[in-house]
């Protein structure tokens, strides 16, 4: 039995940092489209029977909050930081039902975010560990 501390690092050190800086990256830009929500709440969905008038507000400081989670994870997982790992999964499992849900609003977008959540889980969960070390 060996103890995993003493085993060699992977590769996946650095698709971990980069994971954590995507987290950074698209938690700011996640707080960007909930500011965006916030100061211009009044959308108009056109679809093909009839205009949707949606009111985003308390959409968009969901955003906000999440956002800023999202961003101080991925810092907390560039540390290797199991506190950081454990937010970096809830945050993104957030993210793609949050994204999923705003898919009639901003459908690329929401699909971009939900793939980078998918990869970010994966390098997460998978070979998170390999940071606490690193």
């Amino acid at each position: 039995m060996s103890d995993y501390s003493t085993q060699e690092r992977s590769g996946w050190t650095g698709w971990i940092v980069f994971a954590g800086v995507m987290m950074i990256i698209g938690g700011i830009l996640w707080a960007i489209v909930g500011f965006v929500a916030v100061f211009n709440d009044e959308w108009v969905v056109f679809g093909r029977d009839a205009a949707l008038f949606l009111d985003v507000s308390g959409w968009g400081w969901l955003h906000v909050i999440f956002g800023l989670l999202m961003a101080l994870a991925g810092l907390l997982v560039i540390q290797g930081n199991l506190f950081g790992r454990t937010l970096a999964v809830i945050v993104a499992v957030i993210s793609i039902v949050a994204n999923f849900l705003w898919l009639p609003v901003f459908p690329v977008w929401s699909i971009i975010i939900i793939t980078i959540d998918v990869f970010i889980i994966y390098a997460v969960i998978v070979h998170g560990r390999e940071m606490k070390d690193a």
